[in-house]
C-alpha cells in the first residue's frame, strides 16, 4: 500500500538513508528523540515572548483560558518478549484555545465520521458549501482569533510541550481524536505506528487537501519510510508549506 508521491526528494532521502543503513531502529529513535528535545527545547525558550503575546490575544478575543487541552490518540514504542511493538495510548494534547468555552463537538465528530466514509454530500451539508478542503472550516465555535490561529498552525505551538514530554515527536502522523480512531477501518490503524507528530509527511504534501484514505496512505507512507534525514526534511518543509498557506482556510 504505497502512495506515489509528486517529489524528487524522497528517493534521495531514500538512497542517503540505504546507505546510512538504518536498519538499527533503537539507534533511530535515540537520534530522534535528541532531535526533538533540542530543536522543541530551543523553539520554547526563542519563542517564549510570542507564546506570551498569543496567549494574551486569545484571553482578549474571548471569554475562557488561553490554551486548550484535548485528549488524543498517539503510541509509544515498548519491547514486550524482546519484540518492540506500538502501544495505542491517550494522552493530553496542548493547543493554544480557538474555539468559545464549552463548545459542543458535535458538528466535528459528525464531519470527521463523513470525511472517513468520504461523503461527500454529508460534508458538503454540514460546511454549507462543498470545499476542496478536507477539514471542517465552516465551523460557528471558532473565534476570530481562533480563525487566524488555525491559519497560521500557531495554535499547535503548545504541542511543543507534549514533543519535550515524550508524548508525540517534532515529525510524524498527526495525533488522532478518540473518536476518530473509533471508526477507523484495520488499516488505518497502521498509522499509529510511530509517534504522533507536531508536523508530518501529510502536512507538507497534501495537507487537509486530499480524501481522508490518501491522508492516511501519506501517514502509512511516513511509518514504512521514516528516517532522520525524511524527518529533517519534513521539518524544513513545514513553515513553507505554512507560508504557502496550502490547506488553509
Amino acid at each position: 500500500m504505497q502512495l506515489q508521491i509528486s517529489t524528487n526528494i524522497l528517493p534521495v532521502i531514500d538512497q542517503v538513508s540505504s546507505i546510512i543503513r538504518n536498519e538499527d531502529k533503537a539507534g533511530y529513535y535515540a537520534a530522534k528523540r535528541m532531535l526533538d528535545i533540542i530543536l522543541a527545547g530551543t523553539a520554547m525558550f526563542f519563542l517564549a515572548p510570542l507564546f506570551v503575546l498569543l496567549a494574551v490575544l486569545v484571553k482578549l478575543d474571548s471569554p475562557g483560558p488561553a490554551f486548550f487541552v484535548q485528549k488524543r490518540v498517539g503510541a509509544r514504542r515498548v519491547v514486550r518478549c524482546g519484540r518492540a511493538v506500538w502501544e495505542k495510548i491517550e494522552f493530553p494534547c496542548y493547543k493554544f484555545r480557538t474555539m468559545v468555552v464549552n463548545a459542543d463537538p458535535a458538528i466535528h465528530k459528525a464531519y470527521v465520521q463523513a470525511l472517513i466514509h468520504n461523503d461527500q454530500a454529508k460534508m458538503a451539508e454540514i460546511q454549507g458549501q462543498d470545499t476542496h478542503i478536507r477539514k471542517l472550516v465552516s465551523d460557528p465555535r471558532i473565534t476570530r482569533m481562533g480563525k487566524f490561529l488555525r491559519k497560521t498552525s500557531l495554535d499547535e505551538l503548545p504541542q511543543l510541550i507534549n514533543v519535550l514530554r515524550g508524548e508525540m515527536s517534532l515529525v510524524g502522523p498527526r495525533p488522532a481524536i478518540a473518536y476518530e480512531v473509533d471508526v477507523y477501518q484495520t488499516w488505518h490503524l497502521e498509522r499509529l505506528q510511530a509517534l504522533p507528530g507536531l508536523t508530518g509527511l501529510q502536512q507538507v504534501v497534501a495537507r487537509c487537501t486530499t480524501d481522508f484514505d490518501e491522508q492516511v496512505k501519506l501517514d502509512v507512507e511516513y511509518v514504512q519510510r521514516q528516517s532522520f534525514w525524511l524527518d529533517l526534511w519534513i521539518i524544513l518543509m513545514t513553515p513553507i508549506t505554512v507560508l504557502k498557506g496550502k490547506g488553509a482556510e
